[in-house]
């Protein structure tokens, strides 16, 4: 799971939006988050307390992926709030 920090219109900060991507490779699942999120709104450029822009919040176990049916190379948005279905 990806999170990535959106510069959205009348918000006074960018906002963490969560992304679980179907790629093993932590470097191409960072890129294909941040190919999603620019469908968004703009990526942050520097770090917002402390977290980086686009940073793993965690990976997602073999169950988890199964259970929720994440395809290899899919890109599946989890939106703003904290995703805790998909953290096992």
């Amino acid at each position: 799971m990806i999170g990535v920090m959106l510069e959205v219109a009348g918000e006074p900060e960018p906002l963490r939006h969560f992304f679980a991507v179907g790629h093993e490779d932590r470097a191409k699942a960072e890129w294909t988050a941040i190919d999603r999120a620019r469908l968004t709104g703009e990526v942050a450029t520097s770090p917002v307390k402390g977290l980086e822009p686009v940073h793993v919040v965690s990976e997602l176990s073999p169950k988890t992926v199964r259970a929720l049916a994440l395809k290899p190379g899919e890109v599946r948005p989890l939106g703003w709030k904290w995703p805790r279905r998909w953290l096992g």
